[in-house]
């Protein structure tokens, strides 16, 4: 398989072998597919993660386990209960780690 590459990638690809860290122009192009497709799996994990959370939050809404905000007043005060309920599990979890 050939490759051609613009002048920019190219260069890049040339400067990650004068580094030393790679002797090859196909030793850099190799980890760039490796890590490509470590990112592509990482993307995949998250969209199915997202997928069981959203399911779950729908799931939670047909049972009736949701909450209707009617201002901005019960947005605000509902936000700063989310945010302190948060805080609360950070310092729980610090606690138990230190």
């Amino acid at each position: 398989m050939n490759a051609s590459l613009t002048p920019e990638p190219e260069n890049y690809v040339n400067e990650k072998v004068k580094s030393g860290r790679y002797n090859s122009a196909s030793e850099v192009l190799r980890e760039s597919l490796r890590l490509l497709q470590d990112h592509d799996e990482l993307q995949r994990i998250r969209r199915d993660e997202l997928r069981r959370e959203i399911m779950i939050g729908v799931e939670q809404i047909r049972n009736g386990e949701s909450v209707t905000l009617r201002s901005k007043e019960d947005f605000d005060n509902f936000a700063d209960d989310v945010k302190a309920r948060g805080r609360k599990k950070i310092a729980e979890r610090s606690q138990k780690v230190g």
